[in-house]
């Protein structure tokens, strides 16, 4: 054995030790204040500590970055902990307040995670498509200077259920994937049982379809010695043909158990029942449950072998809860040891009591040992997260069209920014699901082209065929074509939008998806939040104003989305000049970081920055007069403004949202007819509106008498028997809220249940979102009949 697999064994084994011990104190020796089990994985993290060990002693450099299987937590953060960046007093109160998380969290933990994981199999393709957003920055002149390093996926087996992981690969290989290895824990268990026989050659099929690289580690260096013994070959040819659910029982059951199947099965009082009989129960066992996954000198060399940039796929077949009690059994998989399990296995492991949180307990020659993690490449720069200087965002202006849409304005934007050579515009990357041309990304894209590491020509271009869209590949690109996976589309975004931390290249990500399919990658949109990734999303067009589309293509309960997703602020402006301060503040507001208190004058905090969510729509609508007052455009960001300001004797206002706000002006110009002083709200950020009320009410809880938000502000001057008439399409729960605010009466409009196809007029008529009906409920309010 070499000096250094020497160490790495050890480490190996101080790695098992820390990452069950943690799990095994907080569940059975820290105090409790209910009964709910606490919980770790204990079994999911033994199968992973000799990967992780030659993964981040042997094999990874600073400039690599890893996603940590969710259920391998433990193991990542006894690492940490080993190295000196995770502290004593996190790690006993793992999964506590202020502990260390269950899963590897970018944002709650503080040692140096990657990629937050948790929602399985998100972190395993989140790295694909980081390792695209890689090559964007380094081929670009601003960007070659940034580190560049794999993209590495710590995977459980039976993440690769999860459809989204193949959606990622076909994505990876139309856009050349490199510098992305997948290291694949397959030890066959899974939550409920044990994985399907013959995955292992599904996976390799799969993988070698896309590109990739497959390297099977099957056997570790105790058994591949085996091997070469007489008849070494027969017990080779059984250990590969002993179905998955056998070979987990039988390591469950010991050497004794496995002496006997052996002898039984291939015993010939020769060969191979010498090779048998040489080792004593505990060796035979050690032999048998030395798969190569489990054998940290087996994976360094895998890993150590791989000289290309080429994707690579490792398949480390391992044991579930290899080295413990629990080795083996198909309960392992939430199972935990039991104190009489653990005081016996930690004899076992020599650690001597009271030195249980000791890093190197029971290490003979520590100083040789902390010699060779001083030399870790890996570790030789802590912390490994970059920052890059906040651009400065231009005066964004806006279209004099009388009537434009939404969505229209939001292309001619983008196209005004292509058109500049602004800093801002230089590190904007646009993408979208197939529908880049629908969603007014075109004329951008024509401009700034699609990424691509090869120069790719338009054919029509080359053959002078006359098209709107110019579809020219280069390194220069700024736009990145995906095709129909909306799970890819967040991922993307949620890598691109931490490039500032990852790479220290500062990018501006916009999306752009039709809005009811901003639900079918939710998943993936929640995920990318919960790593603070920073990014705009378009959802566009919305609602059933997308009348002749149908049901399938209208959104209802996506302004509920953009009001509940934490690290989100969501916006849907009615009008142009909205749209154009709302994406102003939004350039700047993506590149926020700040700490401090809440602004006072609303409570939100956007002091810390977040992603923002625009849901627009294709319906053209007159535009109001040149507006250039600071109450407009500051009250379009805080969430609402008065669009005709209620007089001191309102007795109704209406308050909507988006697209109708012409059916909402018009119904206020007929109510104004038979009713004095009339107000007219113009929201457009309803979650905004609601995070601001909310955090106000939690500052009055504190003490603070005094704290008022933006919506308390302007309802202030409302008379007390003031009714609202509130609309928008979507869910009219968006605004129903607003009658809280001061105790109004409250009649909401909106759309519940799925549309079909027919006109505009048609559809708002039948969800009574139009004129006709606010005015009806401004009658039912007020106590009279209006028309």
């Amino acid at each position: 054995m070499t000096t250094s697999t020497h160490h790495l064994k050890t480490l190996e084994q101080r790695l098992l030790w820390l990452s069950h011990w943690m799990i095994h104190n907080a569940n059975h020796l820290r105090p409790k204040e209910d009964a709910i089990k606490v919980g770790g994985h204990q079994a999911s993290s033994a199968s992973m500590v000799s990967i992780m060990t030659a993964l981040y002693f042997s094999a990874l450099r600073p400039e690599d970055r890893v996603a940590v299987k969710p259920h391998a937590s433990p193991v990542f953060h006894a690492i940490q902990y080993l190295m000196g960046n995770q502290t004593r007093e996190r790690m006993e109160n793992f999964r506590g307040y202020g502990g260390v998380q269950s899963y590897p969290s970018r944002t709650k933990d503080i040692d140096d995670v990657d990629f937050s994981t948790g929602s399985v199999g998100l972190g395993v393709a989140i790295t694909s498509f980081a390792s695209l957003i890689q090559d964007y920055i380094t081929a670009k002149p601003w960007g070659s200077d940034a580190p560049a390093g794999r993209m590495v996926a710590l995977v459980g087996d039976a993440e690769l259920d999860e459809g989204n992981v193949y959606e990622a690969l076909q994505e990876g290989w139309k856009n050349d994937l490199r510098n992305c290895w997948w290291i694949i824990d397959y030890n066959r268990q899974s939550l409920d049982g044990i994985v399907r026989e013959g995955l292992f050659e599904r996976v390799e099929k799969i993988f070698d379809a896309f590109g990739w690289d497959v390297v099977r580690v099957k056997h570790g260096a105790l058994q591949r010695a085996a091997f070469k013994e007489p008849g070494g070959e027969r017990l080779r040819d059984w250990i590969d043909r002993c179905p998955n659910a056998e070979y987990s029982a039988l390591t469950y059951m010991g050497g004794a158990v496995w002496r006997k199947r052996l002898l039984d099965d291939m015993g010939d009082q020769g060969d191979v029942t010498a090779l048998i009989e040489r080792r004593s129960d505990e060796e035979l066992a050690d032999l048998m449950e030395n798969l190569g996954g489990n054998c940290v000198a087996t994976m360094a060399e895998a890993f150590a072998r791989i000289d290309h940039d080429r994707p690579t796929c490792f398949l480390a077949y391992t044991i579930k809860g290899w080295g413990t009690p629990i080795a083996g059994h198909k309960d392992n998989h939430g199972g935990l040891m039991t104190k009489a399990q653990m005081a016996e296995w930690q004899a076992h492991m020599g650690v001597p009591e009271g030195q249980e949180w000791d890093p190197f307990a029971g290490v003979e020659d520590r100083a040789a040992l902390q010699s060779f993690l001083s030399c870790a490449p890996f570790f030789a720069r802590y912390p490994r997260r970059f920052r890059d200087a906040r651009i400065d965002v231009p005066r964004i202006g806006f279209s004099s069209d009388r009537e434009i849409s939404t969505q229209t304005a939001f292309g001619k934007i983008l196209d005004d920014l292509a058109k500049g050579g602004s800093d801002l515009a230089a590190r904007i990357v646009t993408t979208s699901p197939d529908v880049t041309g629908t969603t007014s990304l075109g004329p951008w894209v024509n401009r700034r082209k699609l990424f691509a590491r090869h120069e790719l020509a338009d054919a029509f271009i080359e053959h002078r065929i006359p098209s709107t869209a110019k579809w020219e590949f280069s390194p220069t690109g700024q736009h990145i074509e995906l095709g129909i996976a909306e799970m890819n589309l967040f991922l993307l975004l949620g890598a691109a939008g931490l490039s500032h931390s990852l790479w220290g290249k500062r990018l501006i990500p916009i999306g752009t998806v039709y809005d009811p399919f901003v639900h079918r990658g939710l998943d993936a949109l929640n995920y990318a939040c919960y790593q603070d990734a920073r990014f705009m999303i378009v959802g566009t067009p919305s609602g059933v104003t997308l009348a002749p589309e149908g049901g399938a293509h209208q959104s209802i309960g996506t302004p509920l989305t953009g009001m509940a997703q934490d690290g989100l602020a969501a916006f849907e402006p009615a009008f142009s000049d909205e749209l154009a301060v709302i994406m102003e503040w939004a350039f700047d507001y993506m590149q926020r970081d700040g700490e401090g208190d809440p602004d006072e004058r609303t409570w939100l905090r956007d002091e810390t920055g977040g992603s923002v969510y625009l849901r627009l729509t294709t319906k053209p609508l007159e535009q109001p007069v040149k507006r250039v007052d600071d109450a407009f455009r500051q009250g379009a960001i805080d969430g609402a403004y008065w669009l005709r300001k209620p007089g001191p004797n309102c007795s109704v206002v209406i308050a909507y949202q988006g697209a109708v706000a012409d059916e909402a002006i018009a119904a206020a110009g007929m109510v104004g007819e038979h009713r004095r002083d009339i107000g007219v709200l113009a929201v457009t950020s309803a979650d905004r509106l609601n995070a601001g009320w909310t955090a106000a009410q939690r500052e009055r809880a504190r003490g603070n008498g005094e704290a008022r938000s933006h919506i308390e502000r302007l309802f202030a001057d409302l008379p007390p028997g003031c009714s609202l008439v509130t609309v928008l399409d979507g869910h009219p729960a968006t605004l129903a809220w607003l009658g809280s605010v001061a105790g109004h009466r409250t009649i909401a409009h909106g759309v519940e249940h799925f549309g079909q196809t027919g006109s505009i007029g048609d559809l708002y008529r039948h969800f009574r979102i139009d004129r006709t009906a606010l005015v009806k409920s401004v009658s039912r309010l007020t106590e009279g009949p209006l028309i």
